[in-house]
């Protein structure tokens, strides 16, 4: 599962990059663009250093980081999508990742908290 989630945080943040690089040349899509290459390609940062962990605690931490960053590229593809940016169903694989990886990451989160109270 940990090479997996390596993969898909990798190729989302690929997936990121290559959706910045076809936006139009605007501010408003430049402006709302950056932020999503930098929240979209630090969730694979998170989880690779999660990896590192010095403790469960430290390894909590950093997957909510992942967590957190997920939730922020979530938010600007919503922006992306409210201000028609692109077709809808152009973000709509990135957008279901992003709540498929939030999900996964949540679950693992839950149970290492959860393997801590025992």
């Amino acid at each position: 599962m940990a090479e997996e989630l390596k993969v898909r945080t990798r190729q989302f943040a690929v997936r990121v990059i290559r959706l910045y690089g076809s936006l139009p040349p605007t501010v408003e899509a430049q402006v709302i663009g950056k932020q999503l290459i930098r929240s979209g390609t630090s969730i694979g940062a998170h989880y690779r250093e999660a990896q590192h962990a010095k403790s469960d605690a430290d390894f909590i931490s950093k997957l909510e980081g992942a967590l957190q960053e997920l939730e922020e590229t979530s938010y600007w593809l919503e922006l992306v999508d409210e201000i028609a940016l692109f077709d809808p169903h152009k973000t709509l694989p990135l957008r279901a990742e992003a709540k498929e990886l939030t999900a996964i990451l949540v679950s693992i989160v839950k149970k290492v908290k959860a393997r801590r109270q025992s």
